[in-house]
This record gives structure tokens, C-alpha cells and sequence, in this order.
């Protein structure tokens, strides 16, 4: 199942290329929206044009690209003003961690960030930096701040960076930051009146003050679909236990720390929800005995710890559904894939399971791809390797499909 190709006649888009490497990408941006019809002005920083020249991205736009905040016009206009009236999109391919941070304190000294700070429609921004960058206190408290102004993201990625380190902080590829400047000029709002819980990340069981037990799971399949959820959208309730990557913006954000806290606030909150997607991977079970103080190795002594098993929250939810309410867990195996998915999905009474075989490359935890095959009562669909973000998309047309 993909999604139709919007038209784009008629939208602005008014794109800033800043100073990375990726800005090589941005020539296919350009293409791309102008393909769907898009009218594309592009504005560069000057440190861009050491990477791309404007003649490029004049040819790909069929526009005049605007530099300087002092060039002349061709037409007597406060330049800055009139591309910020005129767009239905400001999109910032790539974002380095400068431009975000002129936005956050709202900083104007050049063209783009002057355009930016005059723009009232929607703004999308594709970062693009080094992972130390990324993962620097500033640049993450100027994230947030850009989030809770409803500026919008995509990526950054994982892999291998033009720097040579492996990392996040890899712009994402065009097609995808195309697909998320559709979603913002010509949103589905397929999810309207829907309230939808969405868990993500793991759960922590502490034997001491620093010791615990977890899992590899960053939260990004969950955080991906709490964000297209919220982009079609529904009223999304985020419950996340420990995760690693960027928190999406919802409705309601709720952290937990232990399979049980989990648990208390998901059954707490599930008869009020309309569709329930359990992405997060909670911890099955948990230390008989904890200690208040670090437990100590006794020299030349084994340790031997006993478990219990936690509560399963998805069977309890299953076991309170009201009428109307749509389930999906997740079932990450190494063997028998549909067979264990299939008997998890009865036992606890879902709607729609999303199982991965963690061992095939490029699924699982921690990464920003997956492969997983959807299954419920009648059916089943496979999902080749694909952003999660795609996926997330595809497991909620499924939903709709289920309440049909």
C-alpha cells in the first residue's frame, strides 16, 4: 500500500540552503517538488553557495535565487517580507546546527534567517551535522525549543557521515523530506477525532541504585508513529519509557521508568482511547530482590539474581477494551516469525500485529529502517526495508482499514 502522489500545483515552497555538505541534496529537492507542481524559491546562505551554486538551483527552480539581503530585486518588494508572505512551506535542507540556533533566539543577521523569522506558514527543517553536533546540550535544548513552536523535523539519520564518524546527524534523502514537506502543505487528516495512545521505548528494572535490566530499543518506531498519528490528525498520547532518540511533538507526554509504571499508566488510561499501538518493549520480567545501596562483589563469589514476571500489559488492555477500540501490539522474534506473532495475537485479544524478526538486517532495535509483516484476523502484508517513519504511515492505514 502507498500513499497517492499529491499534486502540489499552486503551493510555495521557499527552500534554504544552508552551508553542509548534504546541500548537494537540495538540487534534488528542488526537482522533486517542482515534478509535483510546486513553485520552489530558493534561498542560500553564503557559506551554501561554497557547496552548491546558486546558477544550479536558479536552473533546477526556475527562479532567481536570493543571497544577499541587499541584492536588488526585480520587482520593488522588501524581499524578505514578500518570500515569506508568498510561502505555504519554509523548508531548511539541510538545517545546520547554526541556523537552528538563530531561530531559537531569533536571531536575523542574513537572508534566510531574516525570511524565517518573517514566515507565519508551516516550517519544516532536515538537519544535517556532525553526531557530536547533534548530541551537544545546545543544539538538543535548541531542538526543543523549535518543537515547542511547532517547528517541524525530519531526520536526521544514522550512517556513515561525509566526516568519516558513524552516527545520527546524516540529512535525510530527498524523497523522504519531500514526502514530509507534502505531509505539512497537503496533510491527511484521516485520524480527526481519533484518540490515539501510542508507548514507545524500554522499560528499566533496577537490582540496585546502578545497576538495571533493559533492552536495545531507542523508541523511534513508537516516537514514528505518535508523529504521523499526530500528523493525520488524532489526539496522540505519548507513554515512553527510556528512549534515545528525538521525542515527537503530541497531545499528552507521559515517562515511565519500570514495566509496572507502564503498566499503571497505560490501564489508567485506556478506556478513554479510541486506538492503542503498543511499540514499546517493556521488560518480561523483573528482580525478585532489589537493594537500596550498591551491591557489592564478594571476591571470588558467583551471584545468582531470581526473576518474576512482570504484569503483560498488552493482554490487559486486551482484557479491558470497550467496544470501538482498536489494538495493535508488536512482536519482535528470531524464529517462527508469524506463528509466535499469530498466537500473541490471539492470546491477547489484538486487532493487528507488527511482527519483526529482530536477526534480518535492518530491523529491529535502534535503527531508523525496518522490515516487519503486519497480521490480523484475515490477513497479512509485508513491509520491505523502509524508514520507520514510512512504516508508521503503513501500519496506520492499516488501523483504518481494521475499523472500516
Amino acid at each position: 500500500m502507498s500513499d497517492p502522489i499529491p499534486s502540489l500545483n499552486g503551493k510555495n515552497v521557499v527552500l534554504g540552503v544552508t552551508g553542509g555538505i548534504a546541500a548537494y541534496k537540495s538540487a534534488e529537492i528542488v526537482s522533486r517538488l517542482r515534478k509535483l507542481g510546486a513553485k520552489v524559491h530558493v534561498i542560500m546562505t553564503r557559506n551554501g553557495t561554497e557547496f552548491i551554486t546558486p546558477l544550479t538551483m536558479e536552473t533546477l527552480s526556475s527562479n532567481p535565487v536570493v543571497v544577499d539581503t541587499f541584492d536588488r530585486p526585480e520587482r520593488w518588494e522588501v524581499e524578505h517580507v514578500a518570500l515569506a508572505k508568498a510561502a505555504d512551506l519554509m523548508l531548511v535542507a539541510p538545517a545546520t546546527a547554526n541556523i537552528m540556533a538563530k531561530m531559537a533566539v531569533g536571531l536575523a543577521d542574513d537572508m534566510l534567517s531574516t525570511t524565517i523569522l518573517a514566515c507565519q506558514c508551516p516550517v519544516l527543517l532536515a538537519p544535517a551535522m556532525n553526531t557530536r553536533m547533534w548530541q551537544h546540550v545546545a543544539t538538543r535544548q535548541n531542538v526543543e525549543t523549535l518543537r515547542s513552536r511547532g517547528v517541524c523535523f525530519v531526520g536526521p539519520e544514522g550512517g556513515h557521515l561525509a566526516c568519516g564518524d558513524e552516527g545520527v546527524g546524516r540529512m535525510s534523502e530527498p524523497v523522504d523530506i519531500v514526502r514530509a514537506a507534502c505531509g505539512l502543505l497537503c496533510p491527511r487528516n484521516d485520524f480527526q477525532g481519533l484518540k490515539v495512545m501510542v508507548t514507545a521505548g524500554g522499560t528499566r528494572e533496577y537490582l540496585d541504585p546502578v545497576r538495571f535490566l533493559t533492552n536495545e530499543s531507542s523508541g523511534k518506531m513508537g516516537f514514528a508513529i505518535a508523529e504521523a498519528a499526530r500528523a493525520r490528525g488524532a489526539y496522540v498520547t505519548l507513554v515512553r519509557g527510556y528512549t534515545t532518540a528525538p521525542v515527537p511533538d503530541v497531545d499528552q507526554d507521559i515517562r515511565v521508568s519500570s514495566t509496572q509504571d507502564l503498566y499503571d499508566a497505560v490501564t489508567g488510561a485506556c478506556g478513554d482511547m479510541d486506538v492503542i499501538i503498543q511499540a514499546a518493549a517493556p521488560a518480561d520480567y523483573r528482580f525478585r530482590q532489589t537493594y537500596a545501596q550498591k551491591l557489592k562483589k564478594e571476591q571470588g563469589q558467583d551471584l545468582v539474581l531470581e526473576m518474576q514476571e512482570n504484569p503483560d500489559i498488552a493482554r490487559k488492555v486486551g482484557e479491558l477494551r470497550r467496544p470501538g477500540q482498536t489494538l495493535v501490539g508488536f512482536a519482535a522474534e528470531t524464529t517462527d516469525l508469524t506463528g509466535h506473532a499469530r498466537e500473541k495475537m490471539a492470546r491477547k485479544h489484538l486487532d493487528l500485529m507488527v511482527a519483526n524478526d529482530v536477526t534480518r538486517p535492518g530491523a529491529g532495535f535502534n535503527g531508523d529502517t525496518n522490515i516487519a509483516t503486519l497480521i490480523w484476523k484475515d490477513g497479512e502484508e509485508e513491509l520491505p526495508l523502509q524508514l520507520k517513519r514510512e512504516m508508521a504511515d503503513r501500519i496506520l492505514d492499516r488501523v483504518l482499514e481494521i475499523r472500516k
